[in-house]
């Protein structure tokens, strides 16, 4: 194995106590200068320079809102200029950004919402009514930063958002920047809270200091051979740290260009990636796999595609997608809490599941037995445990919830819940879950937030979530729902029309089964594995069978 070259070495090479998001980009607007590092999908483009200046504005515009070091400022933006900019003059004020999934409504909205206590809110007006079912009176919102989005929601009733100051975005971003009220941040600050899914309970916001962003960053930049000469393609959602750090960042650190979109679609992949002369690209989930199955043409190597981070890589298409489209696949292990430990090595062929060898200057990862953390012997599946060598490269733990933080330490090792071994090679490849989680076109599902809106529905006692695996969904989950309702079962066309306008899209369940009680132990507790096992059963109904659709909106 070639192994992984020194990370210190790499992007702008910055010594450690400099391994801030803020420093790199004042350091590549200087030496980049006008060179394009942005790119999006409406024709605004911004240079190394460019982007260091307005983001000095906006950080002392928000100043001038009252946000100090510490402070949150929560996110629902799509992928924008907006979104980006917003990030780092939050940084710059060594304050802490707060990214949301933009399909969050009802309570898994209001839980994040609660749980971040936001000073300011920054939100695309389309997505503007998403708060206006939450109570006002739960939090203490001061003011509401609005960007256009070319959509326009109903701001009659904006809910919790109702008393706060309204101003917009452009407005801030006519401020002249004044650098002495700005900040240095140190490798060690928290800058973001990204949450993650529960299984026995409610999302949990990552504590993620600059370091550990930027180390996320940084090993993509190795992973990927980045250069000056790269051209990234995220087309995945920058509140997720794949899209954001993996791709956005690695970028920045490279001193590459990187055009975004606001979605992925599988439609338009290839013809983006030959009009804006994409070299390297991330796809994640069923993403890869949504690729390789798209109606083949003979010109799938007529582009400049060299690279692709392809997390998870199926047998069965692998090595066919590198032959079909000249580019090469890479993998790696991570999460958001841990960063990513491990990227393929370079010159291995395609092997499914095979993360890599960990990235041993920073992070030890073991496998070990799930009961008694006791190390077990090479090419033996147990549970990935990690910690780091580097404290600032890893989470801090997570916001408002140090119970769960205790949780997920154990003898001095975080437990990621997810099987593995490694290989006589010390290489480590990912086996599967061992958590009861559920994961969805790329992101984690809380079985608990979507059990509580379940609930919610007029009649039922309990209801229970688990994921499928199923043929064609690329190795994700399909979610199914067992429902104890008294009396009648509804009907299934109604009972997710209802589910639809309370949750997010990708966790609306595609099977539903109804039932008079839920199976237990003794001890009470839903025997979710039976439901597993039980899979797809005569009774169960499948919405994608009466072709079902859930849009967009």
């Amino acid at each position: 194995m070639r192994g992984h070259p020194k990370l210190d070495d790499l992007g702008p090479a910055l010594p450690r106590e400099q391994w801030t998001l803020v420093d790199a980009v004042r350091h590549q607007a200087k030496t980049q200068g006008e060179r394009e590092f942005l790119s999006f999908e409406d024709g605004q483009k911004l240079s190394f320079a460019e982007f260091d200046h307005i983001t000095d504005c906006l950080a002392t515009a928000l100043a001038d809102l009252g946000l100090v070091a510490g402070d949150r400022i929560l996110g629902l933006l799509t992928n924008s200029k907006e979104f980006m900019i917003t990030m780092i003059a939050t940084h710059k004020l060594r304050a802490v950004f707060v990214p949301v999934n933009t399909e969050l409504r009802g309570g898994f909205l209001e839980h994040q919402v609660l749980n971040s206590s936001p000073r300011i809110v920054v939100v695309d007006d389309g997505l503007m009514d998403r708060f206006a079912s939450l109570d006002p009176s739960t939090t203490e919102i001061e003011t509401v930063v609005g960007v256009s989005d070319g959509n326009v929601s109903d701001t009659s009733k904006l809910g919790l958002l109702a008393d706060a100051v309204q101003v917009r975005m452009d407005s801030l971003l006519d401020m002249t920047p004044d650098i002495e009220r700005l900040a240095t941040p140190s490798p060690i600050d928290v800058c973001t809270i990204m949450y993650t899914s529960g299984t026995t309970g409610p999302s949990k916001g990552v504590l993620m200091p600059q370091g550990h962003c930027y180390l996320f960053a940084l090993g993509t930049v190795a992973a990927m051979e980045l250069t000056e000469q790269d051209r990234y393609f995220c087309c995945m959602p920058l509140f997720h740290a794949n899209g954001l750090f993996m791709q956005v960042y690695a970028a920045l650190l490279a001193g590459s260009s990187c055009h975004i979109t606001k979605r992925f679609s599988v439609t338009d992949w290839l013809n983006i990636v030959r009009e804006e002369n994409i070299t390297v690209t991330n796809a994640l989930g069923v993403m890869p796999e949504f690729i390789f199955r798209s109606p083949t043409s003979p010109n799938d190597k007529d582009h400049q595609l060299t690279r692709i981070l392809a997390i998870p890589v199926a047998d069965e298409w692998g090595e066919a997608m590198q032959e079909r489209f000249g580019a090469k696949l890479r993998q790696g292990f991570g999460m958001t809490e841990v960063n990513m430990v491990a990227y393929s090595d370079l010159d291995d062929p395609v092997m499914p599941g095979c993360a890599g060898p960990p990235l041993s200057d920073f992070f030890e990862v073991i496998i070990a037995d799930p009961d008694t953390d006791v190390e077990l012997p090479r090419d033996q599946v147990g549970e990935i445990l990690v910690r780091p060598k580097v404290p600032f490269c890893f989470n801090v733990g997570y916001f408002n919830m140090p119970d769960k933080t205790v949780e997920a330490w154990r003898n001095l090792w975080f437990h990621t819940g997810d099987a593995g071994r490694m290989d006589p090679e010390g290489r480590l490849f990912f086996v599967d879950r061992i958590k009861d989680r559920i994961r969805r076109r790329g992101e984690n599902i809380s079985s608990y937030e979507l059990e509580q809106t379940l609930n919610e529905y007029p009649g039922v006692t309990e209801s229970a979530a688990v994921g499928l695996r199923v043929a064609g969904a690329g190795g994700e989950d399909e979610i199914k729902a067992v429902i104890a309702i008294g009396g009648p079962p509804p009907d299934p066309e109604a009972f997710l029309d209802w589910c639809v306008p309370r949750m997010p899209r990708h966790t609306v369940p595609r099977y539903l089964e109804f039932v008079a009680e839920l199976d237990k132990t003794a001890s009470g507790k839903i025997r979710k594995q039976a439901i597993r096992d039980a899979g797809v059963t005569d009774n169960t109904w499948d919405r994608e069978s009466i072709g079902y659709v859930i849009s967009r909106s």
